[in-house]
């Protein structure tokens, strides 16, 4: 293993940690300071609203300790967390990790299945609209991209399932269970990535195409498409890789908001649910897991760029 990839390893260790920490204090500090009766929405997402009156939410105060000072709280929290513990969720008491252990898996699957989509449909029109630039290809993929990064994921949600789903009848609306249920959540977390994709494409692949060695390798006698695989590709693969890495912030903060409109049973949609029922534990432990998220993925895309560019290399 190189120099450079166990700096790499070791300094995204320690953001992890630093992460860890500042993503749970922000949440504690954030459910605490919310409106409302902390033991009447705990007891409300036990038991329902229209089954809880004050006697039960006093009951649920007493079981949790939910008087003590939030002080002692949070320090009892942040000792677990050097144990690796994230407490029981109090709603459904569960514990937060096998409860996220469940979640997490069809999140992945979602956010896994987006980027591919992504990759699918940006660099490649991107690429062409770059070896074409000023045409209508262009000019049409410019309109395209800046329309769809304009819309919310929710937006683009809701279209789509007004095409395929009411008009077309030809995907399920919402829920969970079988491959057909993915295609509308991932898709309306792809598009928005791929706008982007296409966009930072194109002006790759037209700095490219202008450039001495690319119109070098013409020269010399290789074809338009033996030059764009062996001289164009790798180098604008550079950038499209780097700049996936910003973008996985939409992706997380989509993932919510996704989640949530197509009922997908992710850390997203579970994190709406959990701050809705004050289960403070359980909002610390799915925030964590998407900062921890997207730590690795950053880890994970820095790790293609080097093995992309050899200038990122130690001589």
């Amino acid at each position: 293993m190189s120099q450079a990839i166990v700096r790499l390893l070791v300094s995204r260790l320690l953001q992890a940690g630093l992460v860890a920490w500042a993503v749970g204090t922000l949440t504690f500090l954030l459910t605490r300071a919310l409106p409302g009766d902390m033991a009447y929405r705990i007891a409300a997402g036990r038991y329902g609203y229209e089954n809880v009156d004050r006697d039960a939410a006093q009951a649920v105060a007493s079981e949790l300790n939910l008087d003590s000072h939030p002080l002692s709280a949070y320090v009892h929290w942040l000792g677990d967390l050097l144990q690796g513990k994230l407490g029981h969720s109090l709603v459904s008491g569960e514990p937060v990790w096998q409860e996220l252990g469940h979640q997490l898996g069809h999140s992945l699957d979602l956010a896994l299945t987006a980027v591919v989509l992504a990759l699918l449909i940006g660099p490649p029109l991107g690429m062409l609209a770059g070896l074409h630039r000023g045409k209508a290809l262009d000019k049409a993929s410019l309109v395209a991209a800046t329309g769809l990064r304009s819309l919310p994921p929710f937006v683009i949600g809701l279209l789509l399932i007004m095409l395929f789903s009411v008009t077309l009848g030809w995907l399920p609306a919402a829920g969970h269970g079988t491959a057909a249920h993915l295609w509308l959540p991932a898709l309306s977390l792809a598009l928005g990535l791929a706008a982007v994709s296409a966009r930072v494409s194109r002006n790759a692949m037209a700095r490219v195409a202008s450039a001495p060695f690319y119109a070098f390798a013409m020269t010399k006698g290789l074809s338009p498409q033996r030059t764009f695989w062996r001289h164009g590709l790798r180098n604008v693969g550079v950038p499209v890789v780097a700049y996936l890495g910003v973008q996985l912030i939409y992706l997380i903060e989509g993932v919510v908001v996704v989640e949530s409109l197509f009922a997908w049973p992710g850390i997203g949609h579970a994190l709406v649910h959990a701050l809705v029922a004050r289960d403070v534990p359980m909002v610390q432990g799915t925030a964590l897991a998407m900062g921890l998220l997207f730590v690795a993925l950053n880890t994970l895309v820095d790790l293609a760029c080097l093995a992309i560019d050899p200038r990122r290399r130690p001589a």
